[in-house]
Formats: structure tokens, sequence, C-alpha cells
């Protein structure tokens, strides 16, 4: 349930509606808006009775939310949520950050060069994992800790922000003492613990689909992390499970409209995960901005043949150039603009 204030209403009144929940056994979450306040309730599942609230003092509308996802619903705020994880590095603008980096941190000389490269193309944010999920438990699981130490000297250097995955209570406490934004990979997505971690901790989170997730899981998920009072959450899409063998995923792009449709919250594409073919990365990057993506993440590597992870989707430097260049038209074309790091970083 909304409670819409008056634009006349005082902060008595608004404090009367916040007791008068607290009273029903609910939070109340005030919303200071340009013009009015809103005040959402919190904690109910189900349809709340509002007489004891809708004669009161200032309220001049209650709206019961019929999503059951309700911090995330249009419906709660109509509004576009803008998320900004660093100094001129914010999703739900105008503007399109673009964030780049191998899948893996691998040593200090490959991160340093793919900071270097991604901060000369334009791009103005790190991505690279230094805890890494594999389907096998043969393969290269990251290096921890050290890879956050070498996330953070290339955040040094470049003054990138650096976006990382977190894949329990205990690496997420440790992630957010280097990341700029936290990452939660598509096989967490419905690590209801690690949700309300992050929830928690406050960080902004870059919440990615699950391979076999509809959108209302997706924004399920989200409210999580918003029922902790976390509001930076960043949506991501990065392809479904498919049967056509093809692709390594089915990249939906219709995704990014409808989630624009039923949520504030801002989204990102993924096209190196939602395609895991390299010749697929760069038409489908041009897509996502043209679609409406709030942000695009895009893995790039200075040699993708030596990659321990995902190097058949990694771009190398010079097609990561070149794609930066035909994102920036294909933005202007749809009057929007890439992100510059002269807004971000150093």
């Amino acid at each position: 349930m909304l409670v819409v204030m008056s634009h006349v209403a005082t902060a008595e009144d608004v404090e009367r509606v916040c007791a008068a929940i607290k009273a029903m056994g609910y939070t109340p979450a005030p919303m200071p808006g340009a013009q009015r306040t809103a005040v959402g309730l919190v904690g109910n599942d189900g349809r709340v009775d509002d007489s004891l609230i809708a004669e009161l003092p200032g309220v001049a509308q209650v709206i019961h939310v019929s999503k059951p996802y309700k911090q995330v619903s249009r419906e709660w705020r109509p509004e576009h949520t803008i998320v900004t994880i660093a100094p001129g590095v914010s999703f739900g603008g105008t503007d399109v950050p673009v964030i780049a980096g191998p899948c893996s941190v691998e040593t200090e000389a490959q991160i340093l060069e793919s900071a270097r490269a991604v901060k000369a193309a334009g791009g103005v944010g790190l991505r690279g994992g230094a805890f890494k999920p594999r389907s096998s438990p043969y393969s290269f699981q990251g290096l921890g800790k050290q890879g956050l130490a070498l996330l953070a000297l290339a955040k040094a250097e470049t003054g990138l922000a650096i976006v990382t995955e977190a894949m329990d209570d205990e690496g997420a406490h440790l992630v957010a003492e280097v990341a700029d934004c936290i990452q939660i990979g598509a096989r967490n997505m419905q690590n209801y613990s690690l949700l309300k971690t992050v929830g928690r901790i406050g960080k902004p989170v870059l919440l990615k689909r699950g391979m076999a997730a509809t959108i209302q899981d997706l924004l399920l998920s989200a409210e999580y992390v918003l029922s902790e009072g976390n509001p930076h959450v960043i949506l991501c899409e990065r392809g479904l499970r498919s049967f056509d063998s093809t692709s390594r995923n089915l990249f939906d792009l219709t995704a990014i409209p409808v989630v624009h449709q039923l949520s504030h919250l801002p989204i990102v594409a993924d096209p190196s995960h939602g395609t895991g073919r390299r010749d697929k990365v760069t038409p489908m990057a041009r897509a996502a901005v043209a679609a409406g993506a709030d942000g695009l993440l895009i893995e790039m590597h200075p040699h993708p043949e030596q990659a321990l992870s995902d190097g058949a989707q990694s771009l190398n430097i010079p097609q990561f150039d070149e794609l930066m260049v035909q994102l920036r038209r294909v933005a202007a074309a749809v009057d929007r603009f890439i992100s510059t790091p002269s807004a971000a970083g150093k």
C-alpha cells in the first residue's frame, strides 16, 4: 500500500501516517518527492484495510499496490530510480555507462592492461571476477582475496569503478571493501540469504537474471534487497537457457522495455553472457542500447585465447575499441549518450 500525501501536508501529517502504519504492525517507508511525500507500507503480503489511514489529515490518496514486488514496482515509484555507484557513474538516466573487463582476474599484468584499455576506449567501470562460480569444480574458481587486491590496484591507477561478484555472505563483505557495486550472478539470483546480506550492506547491487528466471522472478529477487533497506539495485539481462544450441544463451532484449514498464529500477544488458559468442557481442550490444538499456556489461580480455574463463565470448582490445565507437553512434540516434571517463574517476 502507498499513501500519497497532499502537496500541503506538513511534517506532522507525515509522522501521523507513519505512526498509524506502525500501530497496524507494519513498517512505514517515507519517500519525499519534489512536490509531495508518499509513505509506503512494508511488511504485508496481502491487501491492507486503509480505513484508519485514508481519513488522516494530509492524506490525498491511498494506492493498493497489486504487484507482489511492491517496492520495485512502478506503482510504488512512478519515476525512474537513478543508481550511482561512483562519482560520474550512474544508471537510469540519459547516459549509458559501459562496464568492461575480463571474466576473471588472473594476474596483475592482465587486469591492469584490461583496466587501461577500458578507460582508453571510454568505459567508466571495470568488471572482473575475484570469486568465480563455475559449472565444473575443476575449472578456475578465481583468485579470491588476491583478485580483490588486484582490482583495488587497478582502481587506484585508473579511477574506474569496480563491479565484481559475491558468491556468499562472507564474500559479500569482502567484496564490499573493494567494489563500488556488488554483482549477484545468475546462479545466485534466488540465493535469498545473500540477497538479504547485500541489502543490509547497503552498497549498490547489480542483480543478474537467472538462467531460467521469469521477469517476475527477477523483480521479486530485487524486492529482497530493497526490503532490507537498500534501494540501490541495478537489474541485468544476461540471457536465458534455450533449446537452441546455436548460441550459448537466448538474449532476451524484450526484457529491457518490459522491466522499464513494470519497475522503476534501471536495467543493464550483458550481451557477452547473453550470446556466449564473441562475434555476436557487438551487434547485440548495439541492439541493447537501441532498446533502452541503462548500461552495458561487456567481457573484454587483452588475450582472449589465453583466458582462464569465457575466452570465447570476450572481445579483444581492438574489438572493444571499435564497439565503443559504434555504441556512440547508436546512442546518439536514440537521443542518449555513452558515459565518458572524464565524468568518472581520475
